[in-house]
């Protein structure tokens, strides 16, 4: 089980070897009301739910479109290629390994080695718009939310997506550049506080909480309207 505190601190200890980590996998509900009545077909529930089959035949028109766009060159100037320095930089020790088993102090220490090799890997895969099969493979580590243990609904699972050490690197490198660019522009608007640097939710509630005073000191009269997507992260 993960903590409402602190979420993450327990996954990267269990991915990681430095907890005994001991899970029950139990009955889930399924769509139509039934039950699952083995392991197998509990797994099968839980891959169905957050790795969901991509077929296009389901595409709505704004997916169709989306997909035709990954496939035009972009218009666009394009950014400097990385520096070893930006490499190793931004290689991290705190990361929990993929499937490939490597934890990121070896790839820190590689770095420091090769890095001009690392970087020309990197610089390859951006300029020929390519993110390597292999990083993509993730090993999935589902921990059961706070208070759910006893729930049959397979939303009572968080899964936790962990790639190759390589492929982190790269996705790195690419949010940092998109971060400049969005931020140096004047793309990202204000009130945005999730998943974005130096913000994060109490940001949020202080920015409604100062709305909510200036307007009752002015004698208006105020209606908060809160919206919860449901699921909006669980697939990939």
């Amino acid at each position: 089980m993960t903590s409402a505190t602190n979420t993450w601190n327990a996954i990267y200890k269990i991915v990681s070897g430095n907890t005994k980590y001991t899970t029950h996998m139990t009955t889930l509900r399924l769509q139509d009301d039934s039950l699952t009545t083995n392991i197998q077909d509990t797994l099968l529930h839980m891959i169905q739910k957050f790795a969901p089959d991509d077929n296009q035949e389901d595409d709505s028109e704004i997916h169709s479109q989306t997909r035709n766009l990954t496939h035009k060159p972009p218009d666009s100037e394009g950014d400097e290629e990385f520096t070893p320095q930006e490499v190793t930089q931004n290689m991290g020790n705190k990361k929990a390994p993929g499937g490939d088993g490597i934890p990121n102090e070896v790839w820190k220490c590689v770095s420091a080695i090769l890095s001009r090799y690392l970087t020309a890997v990197y610089n390859g895969c951006v300029r020929e718009g390519v993110f390597p099969k292999r990083w993509k493979k993730a090993s999935i580590i589902h921990t059961v939310k706070p208070d759910k243990e006893g729930s049959d609904e397979v939303s009572k699972f968080r899964p936790i997506s962990l790639i190759y050490s390589g492929g982190k690197m790269l996705e790195k490198l690419l949010i940092n550049r998109i971060n400049h660019n969005v931020f140096s522009r004047g793309h990202m608007n204000e009130n945005q506080f999730g998943f974005r640097p130096q913000k994060i939710t109490v940001d949020a509630a202080l920015a409604i909480k100062a709305f909510l005073q200036e307007s009752l000191d002015a004698g208006e009269v105020i209606a908060p309207i809160s919206l919860n997507v449901l699921g909006a992260f669980d697939a990939a």
